[in-house]
């Protein structure tokens, strides 16, 4: 058992963390985004794993570009993925001052009419480094926070640091697996950011991401008939100039269509389709296609 000054040591870093954190969220888009490509070429060598999934990840999903050209697309991942940090510690600090003006935003009306029909609404989108930043643009300009699932750490230090900051920016911070806390949120009529584009190794089918079998999360239109909730697709990107697009969808049509298989293959066939806009900006860092079906050898290193 840790006694109260050895956890009082392993926490010492919160104060200064939120110093840094704070700084961070001050700065202007233009000195954060640049921060972001030199942090990018200082830790190159130190993220030697998560630049082999991504060039695995690469390699499988856009096999027509040249070794040159996925070279390039991989720099370009790992720079918005360490930008992502950043964008994170911005999602949590930032006042809402700083935020104006950074995201235009579409769709805030079909929201509006879920909530008047009663439901909750589950916000149903993609892994990306920006997803928590959106997240809180999105709540800013609807005037109501959401909520965010996110997965816990295992550091006890650490998971309340982020569960903390977390909390300074959405309504509530639901557990990965925590089905029940997401139906009450439902059933109460939350806004929810989710996502389910990560392997799955249960309640999963194998259906096509890029051409490739990904074990893809079946239960998403279970969750949401249980808990009185409209599925939103919620997609975003960053543009070149540094604002943020961001726009909620209606329920596509026939979805849910009875057959969790089909619906599992809709939602990485939407998903595809918006990655391949800015595949840059996507999470490749994650193996995405470590379960695989049986008899198929593993894909990464």
């Amino acid at each position: 058992m840790t006694s109260e000054p050895e956890r009082a040591r392993r926490c010492a870093f919160v104060a200064p963390a939120n110093l840094i954190a704070r700084t961070i969220a001050a700065l202007p888009q233009r000195v954060l985004l640049t921060l972001g490509a030199l942090a990018t070429w200082v830790l190159w060598p130190a993220l030697g794993k998560r630049r082999r999934y991504a060039a695995t990840n690469i390699a499988l999903c856009f096999p027509e570009l040249d070794a040159a050209a996925q070279a390039r697309l991989l720099h370009a991942n790992l720079r918005a993925t360490v930008t992502g940090v950043l964008e994170l510690v911005r999602g949590w600090f930032a006042s809402p001052a700083r935020l104006r003006g950074l995201a235009d935003v579409e769709g805030l009306e079909h929201i509006r009419a879920a909530r008047e029909r009663g439901q909750g609404v589950l916000l149903f989108g993609g892994h990306f480094p920006h997803s928590e930043l959106c997240a809180r643009l999105l709540g800013e300009a609807l005037g109501e926070r959401v909520t965010i699932v996110a997965r816990r750490n295992n550091d006890a230090c650490i998971e309340r640091w982020l569960d903390s900051a977390r909390r300074r920016a959405f309504a509530d911070v639901i557990g990965k697996k925590d089905v029940r806390g997401l139906l009450r949120t439902l059933s109460r009529g939350g806004i929810v950011a989710y996502s389910a584009d990560q392997d799955f190794n249960y309640q999963n089918a194998f259906v096509p991401f890029f051409g490739i079998p990904a074990a893809t999360l079946t239960a998403t239109p279970d969750l949401a008939q249980r808990g009185n909730a409209a599925v939103l697709p919620f997609w975003f990107h960053r543009d070149a100039d540094g604002r943020y697009r961001l726009r909620v969808e209606p329920t596509w049509n026939h979805w849910p269509s009875g057959d969790p298989t089909q619906d599992a293959a809709r939602y990485m066939a939407e998903l595809e389709t918006v990655v391949r806009q800015h595949p840059e900006q996507y999470l490749w860092v994650h193996r995405r296609f470590k379960t695989r079906p049986p008899g198929e050898p593993g894909l990464y290193r």
